[in-house]
């Protein structure tokens, strides 16, 4: 559709824009703040969001905006822009490079475009449901037949014992080949680019999922909540190969 090529070309554009800001503050001694559920916020996310914000404003007057930072600005036309300025702030200000900028575009409340840029490494992954792209290159989930050959991460494992069935997760990781904690969109590009094979993740904002919807399933990959049911509508997300992801929801409920 050539109306989405050129929002594909504008959503790089802002991966630009993003990306600059947030190169200046990594590393840096910069403050941190508290947001009211107590997660952390920095300067990095807040100018990232500013400057993403104008450009759609700008560009775009009459679409939609919904950014973690910011809020909601109401749009009047079908399609909105979802805006996670820097997706792992904790990983970022640690200084690792397991975090970043998450954009999404949607189209009567459905994803449509979904974009994962790593400013650091200079990584653009991009999705529409159908393929997904790293940097030009299409990309697909890897093969994984079975949960024991299967690489699982997550962002927090204590958020799993407060928000999930603890006892059921121990189990699958005492199943598979090997688990990790390189989480956050990180994850979810590890697994879009075939290098792992489940990422969960226990507790989710919209903010969060929305990008990575049309990333996941266009790299041939099944995203849904712990419960197997749409993320969009939940507020958890399990994403993995086509062939464990129904096993691997029987694990996490049964």
């Amino acid at each position: 559709m050539e109306e989405l090529i050129e929002y594909q070309q504008f959503a790089k554009q802002l991966c630009h824009l993003s990306g600059e800001v947030i190169k200046k503050y990594f590393r840096e001694q910069i403050s941190v703040d508290q947001k009211i559920d107590n997660s952390p916020v920095t300067i990095a996310d807040r100018k990232a969001e500013e400057i993403m914000r104008e450009a759609i404003l700008k560009e775009f007057p009459d679409d939609g905006i919904l950014g973690e930072e910011f809020g909601v600005h109401q749009g009047k036309s079908q399609y909105k822009w979802i805006l996670d300025p820097i997706d792992g702030t904790k990983s970022f200000i640690c200084g690792a490079i397991s975090f970043g900028t998450l954009i999404a575009l949607t189209k009567n409340d459905n994803p449509v475009l979904g974009v994962f840029h790593q400013p650091i490494l200079n990584e653009l992954l991009y999705g529409d449901n159908k393929n997904t792209v790293l940097n030009e290159q299409k990309v697909l989930v890897r093969e994984c037949e079975s949960i024991s050959n299967a690489v699982l991460l997550t962002t927090d494992h204590l958020n799993i014992e407060k928000y999930q069935n603890a006892k059921r997760f121990d189990s699958l990781i005492r199943q598979v080949k090997l688990y990790r904690g390189w989480g956050d969109c990180y994850g979810y590009y590890l697994l879009s680019t075939g290098f792992v094979d489940i990422m969960v993740d226990p507790i989710m904002s919209y903010w969060d999922i929305a990008a990575l919807v049309p990333i996941v399933k266009g790299a041939g990959g099944i995203i849904t909540d712990f419960h197997g049911n749409d993320p969009l509508k939940g507020n958890s997300a399990v994403a993995s190969s086509a062939k464990i992801h129904a096993q691997v929801i029987q694990e996490l409920n049964s």
